[in-house]
This record gives structure tokens, sequence and C-alpha cells, in this order.
């Protein structure tokens, strides 16, 4: 695959294949996927209501996914490609992994922690950072999760 910002939307697009997957479960419509050394190691979308747990978002199944096959919870190297600008837990889980890179679709102002309402992704005093990258495919993934969200609240759900 292709270096550079070509190489981010790539494996964007496949995070939001992963997005589209949620969707069609009635899931809010995140996804991600865990490259390291050039090939895809984990990829996961929210499964919070299939699986009636909180922590079942994307980031956090793709990274499980990706230290299993690492057969090490370090995933120094490896970059997360998310759809949506992680919440707190994910950012967090992110930084304890030890993801080298974030990068990301659509910003999260109420929730997101890479940036936009807190930065626990670069926070100083924890004991890893991680480069972040906003705005890949941005409009493609804010649209899916603005959709989803409008037609929830035109069914009453």
């Amino acid at each position: 695959m292709k270096q550079g910002r070509e190489a981010d939307s790539a494996y964007m697009r496949e995070a939001i294949r992963e997005a589209l997957k949620a969707a069609g479960k009635g899931e809010v419509p995140v996804g991600a996927v865990i490259v390291r050394g050039g090939r895809i190691t984990g990829r996961a979308h929210n499964q919070v209501e299939q699986l009636k747990d909180a922590t079942a978002h994307a980031e956090m199944i793709a990274l499980t996914q990706a230290s299993s096959a690492a057969g090490d919870w370090r995933l120094d190297g490896a970059d997360l490609y998310v759809t949506k600008e992680p919440c707190p837990m994910c950012a967090g889980a992110a930084v304890l992994s030890r993801v080298r890179r974030l990068v990301y679709g659509a910003r999260d102002e109420k929730a997101g922690a890479a940036g936009s309402r807190m930065d626990i992704a670069r926070d100083g005093g924890l004991n890893h950072r991680i480069e972040v990258l906003g705005g890949v495919e941005e409009e493609e993934c804010r649209s899916l999760l603005r959709d989803f969200f409008r037609r929830r609240r035109s069914s009453g759900g």
C-alpha cells in the first residue's frame, strides 16, 4: 500500500466499511482498524447494543484483536484508524497499548479525547503519547454519524 496521506485514506476507507456494518446492525456507526507493519491486524465496529457491553467500542475490540495477533499487549509501531475521534476510554486504551499513531475522521466535540474535548492521546503526564491526525475522510465519517442520529431521532429511538 502507498505511504502518507494516500495510505491514511485507504485505511480509513477500511474503517468506514466497519462503521457501515455497525450502522446495519443499529449500532452507532463507528469503525476502527489497526495497522502494524503495513498490514491490518485488527478491525472492528461498535457492538455495544449487540453485546450489551458499554466497553464494546470499535477501538476496544480492534485493540484486543491486534494484541492477540501480536501476542503482546504492547502495540508499538501500530496505527489506529477510527471513523470518530475516540472517547476517553478508547483514547486511554490506545495510550496504554502504546499505539504509535491515531488517525480519525470526524471530531467529537462532546466527548472526543484526542484534542476536541480533552487530549488523553497526547497528555504529557501519561507514560506514552500518541501522534494524532484528524479529519481524514472527515465528511463521509461525519455524514455516517449525522444520518444515523437523524434517523434515530425521527423514529423516536
